[in-house]
């Protein structure tokens, strides 16, 4: 079994989340006492969201590169951003290790395509649903359209998940608002709704909405695992 390097704290709510669906799947795969060999670097994830807000992405990439270059230090084969919105960074951490980064991108393109799905609606924080970084690496590798909610709607999303979820609140009232939006999307032809930040799956889930959900939490940890346990 590899170890997993899971750069991790953004937030830890989440990352406890890839700590426990990554053991989780391993013991399910291989049985008995097994739990998956892994090493974590936790960031204060106060510094960070003060970078994402002021811009300095490249003051960013610096700080989760250290992190990137001290889990392969301590004898992680691969690395594992747990948060969505810091693959914007991913480049950055990319060329300070040698090992190879499981994009959670990657992953969850890889879902909607096994899922046979052309046109998705994304959710995410305000960076992820209105860059490219994400959209385009979901879009470009099998022809999908990536929807995003309107204008209003994806502050709505961004502030419960910086206001509300990264500080472990979970309200009624945000749950309905986000089945809102989610229908919206799915009125505008989305076959299907990636939760394209690791919190949001801690306030909705397959219940919340008539397509398919694409939890990008369970998905990127299971990408981990199948790393960890492949041959060679």
């Amino acid at each position: 079994m590899k170890t997993i390097g899971l750069i991790g704290g953004m937030s830890w709510e989440s990352t406890l989340t890839y700590y426990s669906l990554i053991n989780e799947e391993v013991r399910k795969r291989l049985g008995g006492l097994h739990s998956a060999r892994l090493v974590l670097y936790s960031v204060d994830f106060h510094d960070i969201e003060r970078l994402q807000m002021a811009g300095d992405w490249d003051a960013a990439g610096v700080m989760l590169a250290q992190a990137g270059a001290a889990l392969e230090a301590a004898g992680a084969d691969c690395l594992v951003i747990c948060t969505n919105t810091m693959h914007k960074v991913s480049a950055a951490i990319e060329e300070t290790v040698t090992i190879p980064l499981v994009h959670v991108a990657d992953a969850t393109a890889a879902a909607i395509h096994a899922a046979g799905l052309t046109r998705v609606g994304l959710l995410g924080t305000r960076f992820t649903m209105e860059q490219d970084f994400y959209r385009n690496r979901i879009s470009y590798p099998h022809g999908v359209e990536v929807l995003i909610p309107e204008a209003e709607d994806r502050e709505r999303v961004h502030r419960v998940i910086y206001e509300e979820l990264c500080l472990g609140r979970i309200l009624d009232d945000s749950r309905e608002q986000y089945r809102r939006i989610m229908a919206s999307l799915v009125e505008r032809g989305a076959q299907g709704v990636v939760l394209g930040c690791t919190e949001i799956s801690l306030l909705v889930g397959a219940s919340d909405a008539s397509v398919p959900l694409f939890d990008t939490t369970a998905i990127h940890a299971l990408g981990a695992v199948d790393f960890a346990l492949a041959s060679g």
